[in-house]
This record gives structure tokens, sequence and C-alpha cells, in this order.
């Protein structure tokens, strides 16, 4: 069964970091694209930044840009999002997504439609 799941979302002081995971079962995620989104409730899910570890490829949002980064685990076939001075503004719930699919091969999307598999949501806040 595909599953995601992430955790590691919990309440930060503004200028903390946190890292959170998601991590990986009956597929194996390095070998399909990637991608970190987070929704502020009644707003659209916000893509933050995709990846595509086959070729080291990585693309960002201008939410992503700067402050957040990727780094994985294939040992444990987790992710993980890495994130620096943490803002109020970027309390919500974070989300990773991937897409099953090898065609294409490479590259990877920011759009939020092209993904078919999503973990549950971990929360992170932010507070002043």
């Amino acid at each position: 069964q595909v599953q995601l799941v992430e955790s590691g979302g919990r309440s930060v002081q503004s200028g903390g970091s946190l890292r959170l995971s998601c991590t990986a079962s009956g597929f194996t995620l390095h070998y399909y694209r990637h991608a970190w989104f987070r929704q502020v409730p009644g707003q659209e899910r916000e893509t933050i930044l995709c990846y595509n570890q086959r070729e080291d490829m990585y693309r960002y949002t201008d939410a992503g840009e700067g402050r957040f980064s990727v780094s994985w685990d294939d040992a444990k076939n987790a992710a993980f999002l890495e994130m620096k001075d943490l803002k109020p503004e970027d309390t919500a719930v974070y989300y990773c997504a991937t897409e099953l699919s090898l065609n294409p091969p490479y590259g990877c999307y920011l759009d939020v439609k092209k993904y078919d598999y999503w973990g549950q949501g971990t929360q992170v806040t932010v507070s002043q």
C-alpha cells in the first residue's frame, strides 16, 4: 500500500528552525519526483518546492526560496523539509506528495494537481 506520512510539525518561535519528515511506504521514494506544500485554512494549497532525486534537480517557489531546503535518507525511505528563520506567516499545515510516474523520468512540477499521493499533513505554528 502506497503511503506517505509527515511528522515533525510543532510550535516554534519566530526565527527558529524545524525539520519535517516525510516517510514513504509501499514504494521507493527516491525513484519519483516529490514536492512539499503548505496550506492555511481558507486558502489554496501553496507549493514550496519540488525535486527529483534521480537527477538532483530542485525547483523552488517564492515561498520556499532561501529558507527552505530538502534532504533525504534513502535507508529510511524518507525525505525531510529543512526550514530556517521561520516567520509567523509560515504557520500552516505542511504536506509532502509524490507522483508515482516515471513518464517523463526527469524534472519535477510545482503544480499541485500533478501529484497523486499525499500525506496527511503536519501542523507548523510559528509565534512571535
